[in-house]
């Protein structure tokens, strides 16, 4: 049947671009959302499921990234080390321990469980401060976290 075409794009054939994203006062949990998107390529028309279109995305200011409620206290990482027993750490720790696994464990949940997107996951680049060593790639700026469509409101007298 004649028509139109799909386009699948082929391995090796897109260009990857850098973006930096600042994660000052940003919520993880829609600066993570926004941030896969970009891993996946899915903010682009040429995003393909079986190959990696995505882009580079360098996050810094990790260590100022919120959380809403009280989840700084009640979130809970855990993980098993192979001995008895789970270990657990609060979310306020784990950011006062090391600031950029918040951020690089919710995104790398918000990928895919397979291959492609352990490749995803080494495009990503999490700094603590706002100094990152990838200024040679020319990343562009690119605004993530925010909530599509709500309007900013300032409080007027």
């Amino acid at each position: 049947m004649p028509g139109t075409k799909s386009y699948l794009a082929k391995t090796g054939q897109h260009k990857a671009k850098w973006h930096v994203v600042d994660a000052t006062g940003k919520s993880v949990g829609r600066l993570a959302s926004d941030v896969a998107m970009v891993l996946m390529g899915k903010h682009s028309p040429l995003y393909t499921p079986h190959v990696d279109t995505g882009d580079f995305v360098v996050v810094v200011n990790a260590e100022k990234v919120t959380l809403s409620g009280k989840k700084w206290n009640q979130k809970e990482y855990t993980w098993f080390t192979g001995y008895t027993g789970l270990r657990t750490q609060t979310a306020a720790d784990r950011l006062a321990k090391s600031p950029t696994e918040v951020v690089s464990e919710a995104v790398r949940r918000m990928l895919p469980k397979n291959k492609l997107a352990r490749h995803m996951l080494t495009k990503l680049k999490v700094y603590a401060g706002p100094n990152h060593p990838h200024q040679a790639q020319q990343p562009a700026t690119r605004e993530a976290g925010n909530r599509k469509g709500a309007k900013k409101t300032t409080k007027t007298k």
